[in-house]
């Protein structure tokens, strides 16, 4: 075997364990690094809808209209910098009795930041959202789902509980028309599921920017929401925020130990 060989399979092998390394990081299910939530009770008929990367207006606030008129109520990840840009929308989501969580100040991997980092960009956002919301929280969602032993344990050491989901994400950022949205999260709904949708694009700002706008369309996921919400309330389900979802799974825990 000729050396060129050699070294093109050995980079080969390098970039498949890098591509391993990667996905086992970004995968949901993974407690390699540490519990993390990532569904509700498997024999509980409800479902937890949330939204990541708002807010984003006018988004948003049509996503906030349907739930208001399906009488559903979801938990919202939001972006500091977003947050500090329209604070009116948080203000709404919490009056509304949403549940509001960090997904960082300017959705930056975690995995690559060091400690004072992640500490900063999780209390940075806090500090906004209690501005805008009167409220604190205690719920952090990493985006890309990327997390490691030290971003799950300075997120614990500040209070924090990290959810992550079970339903595949829809791949809503690709722009796909709502009924594909709807198809690809209901295939996989099961008692007790976490669904992510997405109400903005990383937390980008677009109003009254050069941006094109239609980096921050979500449009699709407003009719999304609607068909999601319907479908579900016919076959039972019954919605729930995150810390409702934590609150059922502790009166479980402590009822029937062992139960996961």
């Amino acid at each position: 075997m000729g050396a060129a060989l050699k070294w093109a399979m050995t980079i080969a092998a390098i970039g498949l364990l890098g591509f391993w390394a990667y996905e086992t990081t970004e995968n949901p299910s993974n407690q390699l690094f540490g519990k993390t939530l990532v569904s509700g009770p498997a024999n509980e008929r409800i479902v937890a809808l949330t939204y990541d990367d708002g807010p984003n207006p006018p988004y948003t606030q049509r996503i906030l209209d349907v739930l208001d008129r399906e009488g559903v109520h979801a938990t919202f990840f939001l972006v500091g910098r977003a947050v500090a840009a329209y604070p009116k929308i948080v203000a709404r989501e919490a009056h509304s009795g949403d549940a509001l969580g960090n997904h960082t100040w300017d959705h930056g991997h975690l995995i690559i930041m060091n400690p004072a980092q992640v500490r900063e960009s999780l209390d940075r956002t806090d500090d906004a959202i209690y501005a805008a919301s009167g409220e604190h929280t205690h719920l952090m969602r990493p985006p890309f789902g990327s997390r490691d032993w030290l971003v799950l344990d300075q997120a614990r050491k500040m209070g924090y509980t990290p959810v992550m989901w079970s339903v595949p994400l829809a791949r809503d950022w690709e722009y796909p028309p709502p009924t594909q949205i709807a198809a690809r999260i209901l295939r996989y709904v099961r008692d007790g599921s976490i669904i992510v949708l997405h109400d903005g694009n990383r937390g980008i700002i677009c109003e009254g920017t050069k941006i094109n706008p239609h980096v921050c369309d979500r449009s699709s996921d407003i009719e999304a929401t609607r068909l999601i919400v319907e479908a579900l309330k016919k076959q039972g389900y019954r919605f729930v925020t995150i810390p409702q979802l934590l609150a059922i799974r502790g009166t479980m825990h402590s009822s029937a130990p062992g139960n996961e």
